[in-house]
């Protein structure tokens, strides 16, 4: 049986959903602007090198143990010395972004960023395997926004479980989302996400880190990273808090994908995982 597990860290405090079993919830986020992070403008998709324009993502511990970590890194700069300013990304200077390579895992998280350049966050991974760490950065010396991304293994006895199958639905904690639009290799589409609960449309999604919802959408294979965010925001006089949210999105190329939406309603975020294959009209 494949485990999924979704999850969410709010400072200092955790809120919890069940996704085959109960899991930490994490945060969203990333972008200066709104659209994608990762393949546009003839460039390599966000999140396959570990070293960027200078930027270097090390990891204090590479390999370590299921269950409860201290999870320790840090953003080497051109230089050799770890970044300690940022510009601020959707009101955070660091999102981290924790999947299984299987992409039946997926914590979004919010570490916080010591005197000595260490970013550090408590993450609970339960399962050995194969993981990618990714972070969604824009160190003000840069003047952008990068996404680095390493590898992370966590020891023990390992089972792969197969990507899920594809869906256009996703059920959360008694809320439903469906996925409408396609993914085409390089054209930009609309994907809209509709948020019912008890089948109901939602029309009161509070804003989560300036905008009603953030997309997190890696390719299966290598793991190419994309990290949207929705048209319009919150407070803009005409963007609705649901039931619909809508993204532009741009793939960089076949393959299967898996998409989590992160929402918050009710005060407390949720996940919602879709696999997705391209199209090709």
């Amino acid at each position: 049986m494949t485990t999924q597990t979704y999850s969410h860290h709010h400072g200092g405090h955790a809120a919890h959903i069940g996704h085959g079993h109960h899991a930490e919830h994490a945060a969203a986020s990333a972008d200066a602007g709104h659209g994608d992070h990762a393949a546009h403008d003839g460039q390599a998709p966000g999140g396959l090198q570990i070293t960027q324009d200078g930027y270097t993502l090390e990891l204090a511990e590479p390999i370590t143990e299921p269950g409860e970590i201290d999870f320790r890194f840090r953003i080497l700069g051109p230089d050799g010395k770890p970044v300690t300013d940022y510009t601020a990304i959707h009101d955070r200077d660091l999102h981290l972004i924790v999947v299984r390579r299987e992409l039946t895992g997926f914590w979004h998280v919010h570490p916080e960023l010591g005197a000595d350049g260490t970013w550090a966050v408590r993450l609970n991974l339960p399962e050995a395997g194969a993981y990618r760490v990714f972070t969604d950065i824009a160190p003000r010396a840069l003047g952008k926004t990068i996404t680095l991304g390493a590898d992370l293994a966590v020891a023990g006895a390992y089972r792969p479980h197969p990507v899920p199958e594809a869906a256009r639905t996703a059920v959360v904690d008694g809320y439903e989302v469906s996925l409408d639009g396609d993914l085409v290799p390089g054209e930009g589409r609309l994907l809209t996400l509709t948020v019912r609960e008890d089948g109901a449309p939602v029309t009161d999604l509070q804003p989560y880190l300036a905008a009603y919802g953030h997309l997190v959408i890696l390719r299966a294979g290598d793991l190419a990273y994309i990290h949207v965010h929705p048209n319009g925001e919150p407070g803009d006089g005409v963007t609705a808090p649901g039931p619909d949210v809508t993204f532009h999105t741009a793939v960089p190329g076949p393959g299967t994908y898996r998409l989590f939406l992160d929402f918050k309603h009710g005060e407390v975020v949720r996940t919602a995982a879709f696999t997705l294959p391209t199209v090709t009209h």
